[in-house]
């Protein structure tokens, strides 16, 4: 994806949908277009920001700015996840190379966040800025032989530069330096990291040299997907998105590479979401089964059944990325983006009951088996053990998909318990599990028959947000992938939240939303998926090219909602629903030619 602008910040910040991403399996930088990497938590997605400018306009950053008025163009390298950035000012262009580098061996024991700088012609002079933030605990300053130190916490870290770069302050916080290109200059600088551990300071010809061979790793991932259908160029880079949210070290998938991002801009629904939730990451795994990436989805699927067997007897709804219980919710105490806080740490959703999960987990497992692969003894006890829990719960209350304050009847949560029992009979019936098959399918069709009889509004032809109001939910858009479809219902609720909760491409999450946030990106995917298992694949086709004109001003990046009106985006990014339902949107028209 290339594009061309002049990057401007409104109160010190930049917009959203202007940050790319790039990564390395264990954390996440947020490139702004303007050069100035505002967000990056080390060594780990799940650590204390290192640079938070995200959160607070005058807050950690790592710049590398022109100092005269610039525009740029910008892009991935094809099929990678290395970043290109082209600054063009009127006294000269040049290139911004840049990767948060792996070795031959993979992960490296250091973080090394890599920013090669090419002279492509004239001349361009850069301001850079390096400034962390003391989240972690004291800054210490001390020079050793080898490297100047900032001590942060339990961090080593240090600047690596050539003798080309001019140092112009370096204080305990802050070091800010000026380089100037020439045609056909070229250098790297990089910022290392290492956390309670020797910091290694190789050579930088090394680090540029890693930069290419991230590149090539990349590549060779992305040139293994085995995807062949339409919009192909789109699904390799959602794949690629997709997979910074992989944490290497466990498996886990994080919802997200960022906390305390605004879903309304000066609003106060701002979560973190640096952790791993069921929900996401059953799609995550089935969304890599497809694309063909199977070691990361036998990675991830073997987190998810080693952390839900290891915790307390029900699943929880989300947990770390080490698999752990994810810390009480906290107010860190920043300005917040745009003003927009409380910023929050720690999510309350640990302590929830979402039902729908069920229905996640047994539906990954059902897929896993439909693909020919094999459950292991502990993986079938434990798909057992959730059908019969289903069996036990499914009449309870819960806080649903939305995770909201408010427990009802949710009638997507009633559709996961009845996906959850008709994939376990399956998956009994077939030898890949030990249970009652008959019980989970006389179960399923009791479930079927109460969301019919509780769940369904005669006024507006359509299933309900739950059980005693006329409310809509577009998660159940979703439902249409499941099989749960008879009598039209699916059609004519598909039809009703289009009529209801649509502005355009993009949906709305629920009847009211459209007063508290964006719209949904997950939603505005789940409803071209509606279309192309109702059987209209050709207007899915058409949703979808439409779709994806506000979703591709962001250089491959999605956040979790955007603004109808402005198509500014919001919430978290990269956000990993986003990513994995618009892949699977993508592989609907495939699979309903």
């Amino acid at each position: 994806m290339l594009g061309t602008l002049q990057p401007e910040r409104s109160g010190g910040f930049l917009p959203l949908e202007h940050y790319a991403a790039i990564g390395e399996g264990r954390s996440v930088a947020l490139v702004g277009a303007d050069g100035s990497i505002d967000w990056w938590c080390a060594p780990d997605m799940g650590s204390p920001p290192l640079f938070n400018r995200l959160h607070d306009a005058d807050g950690g950053r790592f710049s590398l700015t022109p100092v005269e008025p610039f525009a740029i163009e910008r892009q991935y390298r094809e099929d990678s996840n290395v970043l290109e950035t082209t600054f063009v000012t009127d006294t000269g262009r040049a290139r911004v190379t840049e990767s948060i580098n792996s070795g031959a061996g993979g992960r490296l024991p250091w973080c090394e966040l890599a920013r090669r700088i090419e002279g492509i012609s004239g001349d361009v002079e850069f301001e850079i800025v390096i400034q962390p933030i003391c989240a972690r605990g004291e800054v210490r300053r001390a020079t050793h032989p080898n490297a100047s130190i900032r001590y942060i916490g339990d961090l080593t870290t240090t600047f690596c530069h050539p003798v080309e770069v001019l140092i112009v302050d370096d204080g305990d916080h802050k070091t800010v330096a000026r380089y100037r290109t020439q045609t056909g200059s070229q250098i790297c600088i990089a910022y290392l990291v290492a956390d309670e551990a020797p910091l290694a300071i190789p050579d930088l010809s090394e680090i540029d040299s890693r930069i290419d061979f991230s590149d090539q790793e990349w590549r060779r991932w992305s040139q293994k997907l085995s995807y062949k259908g339409p919009f192909k160029s789109d699904f390799v880079r959602c794949a690629l998105s997709l997979k910074f949210l992989l944490y290497a070290k466990t498996g886990a998938i994080a919802a997200a590479a960022t906390s305390g991002l605004p879903e309304r801009i000066g609003g106060d629904k701002n979560y973190d979401y640096r952790y791993a939730w069921i929900r996401d990451a059953a799609y995550t795994i089935k969304a890599f089964l497809r694309a063909g990436a199977l070691s990361e989805a036998i990675g991830a699927f073997g987190w998810l059944v080693r952390t839900i067997d290891d915790h307390e007897q029900f699943p929880a709804v989300v947990y770390t990325l080490a698999g752990g219980e994810v810390p009480d919710e906290q107010v860190i105490d920043v300005p917040g983006y745009k003003g927009s806080t409380p910023v929050r740490t720690g999510n309350r959703a640990k302590t929830q009951v979402q039902l729908s999960c069920y229905g996640d987990l047994l539906e990954t497992a059902f897929l896993f088996a439909e693909m020919g692969h094999v459950l292991d003894p502990s993986t079938a006890r434990l798909m057992e053990r959730l059908a019969d829990q289903v069996v036990a719960r499914w009449q309870e209350k819960d806080s649903g998909l939305w995770e909201l304050e408010d427990q009802e009847h949710y009638t997507f949560s009633k559709t996961g318990c009845w996906l959850a029992l008709v994939r376990a009979a399956h998956l009994a019936r077939h030898g890949h599990i030990v249970g009652n098959a008959n019980r989970w399918e006389y179960e399923s069709r009791k479930i079927c028959d109460w969301i019919d009889t509780h769940c369904w509004s005669e006024e507006k032809k359509a299933y309900t947000f739950y059980a005693g109001t006329d409310k809509l939910d577009a998660t159940l858009l979703l439902t249409t992938r499941f099989g749960f479809e008879h009598d039209g219902r699916l059609k004519t609720t598909r039809d009703a939240i289009e009529r209801e909760l649509t502005i355009g491409p993009l949906v709305y999450r629920y009847s009211g939303a459209s007063d508290e946030e964006g719209a949904f990106v997950a939603c505005s995917c789940w409803l071209v998926e509606a279309y192309a298992f109702l059987g209209d694949v050709d207007r899915a086709e058409e949703m979808l090219t439409t779709l994806l004109k506000p979703l591709g001003n962001n250089f491959g990046i999605l956040c979790e909602q955007i603004d109808p009106q402005s198509g500014s985006g919001l919430g978290n990014l990269p956000q990993g629903l986003s990513h994995l339902t618009l892949l699977h949107a993508i592989f609907s028209l495939q699979e309903n030619r």
